[in-house]
């Protein structure tokens, strides 16, 4: 990996992964490997959770776009070894959130995807990014789904 370009993101936001099922297999072993290695490591990095948490799911059958894709988060992190959230001692109280929906994007599945945000004054707090557990049948659903998800991340 040492001679790999870094990349800025931990996950190309234009691929969209699904089973691939006509992709050449890889290694199921080694696949798990770095999953299982970057699973450890979003202990103390959060901004890969959601993307390891993504690529986990090919763990019981990867194809080569899983793998390659797996390994832009290690490119990612490599670019990133200097990068830390910093709080300044003088800032404001006031609580800000925001949430937002996407209906069905999933190629795996229907459900949609709820991701919310929280700052303290200017400074992020918290975010939140998960897939909803239930299928919506419209958009006013999924966004309502995610804005109950916002407000029980505020509590």
């Amino acid at each position: 990996m040492e001679s790999y370009l870094v990349a800025s993101t931990p996950m190309n936001f234009l691929i969209k992964l699904d089973k691939d099922e006509d992709d050449q297999s890889v290694d199921i072993t080694k696949y798990r490997r770095i999953i299982g290695s970057l699973l450890y490591l979003t202990l103390c990095r959060l901004d890969i959770i959601f993307a390891v948490g993504v690529y986990g799911r090919f763990q019981d059958n990867p194809k080569q776009s899983h793998y390659v894709a797996s390994k832009r988060i290690l490119k990612y992190l490599k670019g990133t070894q200097d990068v830390e959230l910093w709080y300044s001692k003088d800032y404001s109280f006031n609580i800000t959130s925001y949430s937002d929906a996407d209906y069905a994007r999933c190629k795996v599945d229907p459900k949609s995807t709820s991701e919310t945000c929280q700052f303290l004054g200017d400074q992020l707090m918290s975010w939140y990014s998960k897939k909803q557990t239930s299928v919506a049948t419209s958009t006013s659903k999924v966004e309502y789904l995610a804005v109950g998800s916002c407000c029980a991340q505020l509590l």
